[in-house]
């Protein structure tokens, strides 16, 4: 039982490390900066649902969301840093 809660754990600190990294971009639209955010917050509020006995949306919401917004985040700092070197 540890095991799963460690990896959702890295998992959930990489989504925060991403978002938050991918939100500080300037060159970006507005939206797209913080469209990870909001699904990583979405996650987040679906796996409260756990604390209230609701466990159906955090199991088919909260794991999807989470790797969706580092994708999303992911792709958008690959972007940056891609756009960054090509300007030099």
């Amino acid at each position: 039982m540890l095991i799963p809660l460690a990896l959702l754990t890295v998992l959930f600190a990489l989504a925060l490390r991403y978002t938050l990294k991918a939100a500080g971009l300037s060159d970006i639209p507005l939206w797209r900066r913080f469209l990870p955010l909001a699904l990583l917050l979405a996650a987040a509020g679906a796996s409260l649902l756990r604390a209230v006995d609701v466990p159906e949306p955090a199991r088919l919401i909260a794991f999807p969301c989470n790797i969706a917004s580092i994708a999303l985040a992911g792709r958008e700092i690959r972007e940056h840093r891609a756009r960054a070197s090509a300007a030099d």
